[in-house]
């Protein structure tokens, strides 16, 4: 492991977060390669597939159990130097996420088409979701796997493997798609159906090569299948500081369930627009959620180590780069919202309510980049409760004016976004003061550098 002294903090929070941010985007481009060809087959394929992929923030929930779970308490392991109760951790996650792919293969097969019928009320619609859901479903249940042992990973401080196995897949998947989707080479298009086929292929070998990596390659964590054998202990470790993480990003599909129930009357193009402009903010976001998933791994070692400034200089670093990075940002997409959306589609409806989503909801970069940071933070302290806590508070001061409002004659989709704003600007506020209170109560330690 690398000395993570305190002037050496912004270099070691740069050099995990850019693998993680390349990583992530990779990740991103599976949807974004998806919704460029899908895209080409119309509004209701673009708004089926947009809505069907929503389902993996139901995913990306669980798997961040394991993910914060799994990377927070091998960090805390490696700042005490204690590489046995790492490898529990990781053999007891890696048990888990087995269990888990399989519970997604089986409730994803099943509730499919109850799941369209909420989101979408176009036949056409419904009808792509569910294709697309059915063949979709191996990838999501196969991130399980890949969750683990990047956590794993980045929790003893290595980032680079797990980036460059994301590249290869991302690479797979940009050449399955146009062959599976379109028919390009075989002759034989398959629509929906292909898009999610790539991406489950592509997933499919990356979990591979990460296995033949901890067989062969990797030395401080590795698989040991007598630990895979449930021990309530370690599991309630698991649990106790990836469960809260995991419910914020299942609110977040609550958020987004929210707004496609509230705009499905306005058709198939208002959906698919805020499916698209939804998926290009996310990549946009890419770099602050890299930084706020670099950041954990450093302030865990060093909480671990009980090196309480050095902590407090990972969450000011990692604000100052966030809120620069994402100024930026809102500047780009004040400037070329358009040009952003009009790479995916040329239906001038879905470009103009996306690129409308885009103009208005980029006010949300800075506050949303602080809010990843302080997560981070409470991840690295070994306790997410705050952050879920703030991200409940977000949904609440949502949901009920957003529905409210879904019911009044003179609604318009826009409201939906300045309200975002404000909540958004509130849940900032909250987080910054619960980690101002978290550092207080947990760094009464040495504040030695």
């Amino acid at each position: 492991m690398k000395d993570l002294t305190h002037g050496s903090i912004p270099k070691h929070l740069i050099d995990m977060a850019v693998p993680i941010a390349i990583g992530m985007f990779i990740q991103t481009l599976y949807l974004l390669v998806d919704l460029y060809f899908v895209g080409q087959l119309g509004d209701a394929a673009l708004a089926g597939v947009s809505a069907a992929a929503n389902a993996s923030f139901i995913v990306l929930a669980l798997t961040q159990i394991l993910n914060v779970g799994t990377a927070t308490l091998i960090a805390h392991s490696v700042g005490r130097k204690d590489r046995t109760d790492a490898n529990l951790i990781f053999n007891q996650a890696s048990a888990l996420a087995a269990v888990l792919g399989l519970v997604t293969l089986v409730l994803g097969y099943v509730g499919a088409g109850w799941y369209m019928q909420i989101l979408a009320s176009d036949p056409e619609v419904k009808a792509a979701g569910i294709t697309y859901l059915y063949w979709f479903l191996p990838n999501m249940a196969l991130q399980f796997a890949v969750v683990t042992m990047a956590a794993a990973l980045r929790g003893t401080g290595i980032v680079k493997p797990v980036m460059l196995v994301q590249m290869l897949t991302v690479v797979l998947n940009i050449i399955l798609a146009p062959i599976l989707i379109t028919g390009w080479g075989s002759g034989m298009p398959m629509g929906v159906a292909g898009a999610g086929l790539a991406s489950s292929l592509s997933v499919l070998v990356g979990v591979v090569i990460l296995i033949s990596y901890f067989v062969r390659l990797e030395r401080y964590v590795g698989i040991n299948f007598s630990q895979w054998l449930p021990q309530l202990v370690s599991l309630k470790r698991l649990m106790s500081i990836g469960f809260p993480a995991g419910a914020e990003f299942l609110l977040m599909f609550v958020y987004m369930a929210i707004i496609y129930w509230a705009i499905q009357g306005f058709g198939a193009a208002a959906q698919a627009g805020f499916g698209l402009g939804s998926r290009i903010m996310q990549a946009l976001l890419l770099p602050a959620l890299a930084l706020a998933f670099a950041a954990p791994a450093i302030a865990g070692q060093n909480f671990g180590a009980q090196h309480a400034l050095r902590v407090k200089d990972t969450f000011k670093w990692t604000v100052f780069l966030n809120t620069l990075v994402m100024i930026l940002l809102t500047l780009l997409c004040l400037w070329q919202d358009e040009q952003l959306i009009s790479i995916f589609t040329a239906d001038l409806e879905v470009v103009a309510i996306a690129s409308a989503f885009l103009g208005l909801i980029c006010f949300n970069f800075v506050p949303s980049s602080i809010i990843f940071s302080c997560s981070g933070m409470f991840q690295g302290l070994g306790n997410t409760w705050p952050g879920l806590f703030s991200s409940a508070m977000r949904i609440l001061t949502f949901a009920f004016p957003a529905l409210w409002l879904s019911q009044q004659a003179g609604f318009y989709i826009e409201q939906l976004w300045y309200l975002s704003i404000v909540t958004v600007a509130a849940q900032c506020v909250l987080s910054l003061w619960l980690l101002r209170t978290q550092f207080a109560k947990r760094l009464r330690f040495d504040s030695q550098a």
